[in-house]
């Protein structure tokens, strides 16, 4: 057993340590759990009781002696690799060609929703995503216990619920109300936030365009000829439109924008529940007390206002079904809009 623990000790000065392949045969053929000194002190059990004690003592020796040499060597060999510039990086491997990204799905549509409404005089407006309670819902119509407040699950930012994330994009047409004179005709495209659960079909950021047109005249008419012209140029010129009567604090009247089923064209399928039709947003006139409330006068001027999902338009103009993915950077879903320009 002596011989042994005095060969390995042998070995274990005499072993080159001068790479870091070499230092891991080290590792392995001493220090390691199979290696030889593990089995010198497997073997203790065979030694003589009353020399058991003074061998064992020398197996705790060679074992630090093994491990010091070990950790010596790895030093020197990390200081002279730093030392020298290696990074680690292997020069032999071949090239990663340089690829170019494409455009996101909800950014292609949201520029291609700002070039149709751009054509009929509309401008981009855009506002604060960190916005309080006055712009976000008291200037919009919707008093402290006014259910409405209830429909939307908000993020609030302080205790006294006075700062939070938008939920709509609304607070920019309240921001464009209040710092400026009629005639207004603005787009208003950006991210809102509610406390929603994830699913195919919900999420807790997303992406919203709203529309507001105020002036002398501005009838129900105009609104609709509008909608008309938009849901024509972006979904095709057979869509059809319709509106249905509906509720929003902040437009009366008020109307569901539906329109027909890009799936199965109208005549009723699993996407439009057999109905048709497809919701795509809500609008309405704006109401006289949110004009009041924004420094304008209602006697003189009347308005309307839209919004709609942008993700939604997105998810019916190329057959999207999972709103997940919208998120989930997937390189090989983002591949698939390479052509869209």
């Amino acid at each position: 057993m002596v011989e042994n623990i005095q060969r390995v000790a042998q070995e274990i000065e005499t072993a080159p340590l001068g790479n870091a392949a070499e230092l891991e045969q080290f590792r392995i053929t001493y220090i390691g759990r199979k290696g030889q000194i593990a089995a010198l002190f497997d073997n203790l059990k065979e030694v003589a009781p009353e020399q058991r004690r003074e061998v064992g003592q020398q197996l705790n020796q060679l074992k630090n002696r093994a491990q010091e040499r070990f950790d010596q060597a790895q030093e020197q060999l990390s200081s002279s690799t730093e030392s020298a510039g290696d990074t680690g990086f292997d020069f032999t491997l071949p090239t990663i060609p340089n690829t170019l990204g494409t455009r996101h799905p909800l950014s292609l549509v949201r520029r291609e929703i700002v070039r149709i409404f751009e054509r009929i005089g509309f401008n981009v407006a855009e506002g604060p995503e960190m916005e309080d309670d006055f712009h976000n819902f008291t200037a919009l119509n919707f008093p402290e216990n006014h259910p409405a407040r209830e429909m939307q699950d908000t993020f609030f930012l302080s205790e006294d619920k006075n700062h939070l994330l938008r939920t709509h994009t609304s607070n920019v047409q309240v921001r464009l109300m209040e710092n400026n004179q009629p005639p207004l005709r603005s787009i208003m495209p950006g991210r809102v936030y509610r406390n929603e659960a994830i699913s195919a079909r919900a999420h807790m950021v997303f992406h919203q365009v709203e529309g507001l047109y105020v002036n002398k005249g501005v009838s129900f008419k105009d609104l609709k000829e509008t909608l008309y012209y938009f849901a024509k140029e972006l979904f095709g010129q057979d869509t059809k439109v319709r509106f249905r009567p509906s509720f929003f604090p902040f437009t009366e009247p008020s109307a569901e924008i539906d329109i027909s089923c890009l799936i199965c064209k109208g005549e009723g399928c699993n996407i439009c529940k057999q109905t048709g039709w497809v919701e795509i947003g809500g609008s309405g006139m704006v109401d006289p007390a949110v004009l009041e409330s924004c420094g304008i006068d209602p006697k003189v001027y009347s308005g309307f206002a839209f919004g709609m999902g942008i993700e939604r338009i997105t998810m019916l103009k190329y057959q999207i079904k999972d709103l997940r993915l919208f998120t989930e950077n997937d390189v090989r879903f983002l591949r698939q809009f390479e052509g869209v320009i």
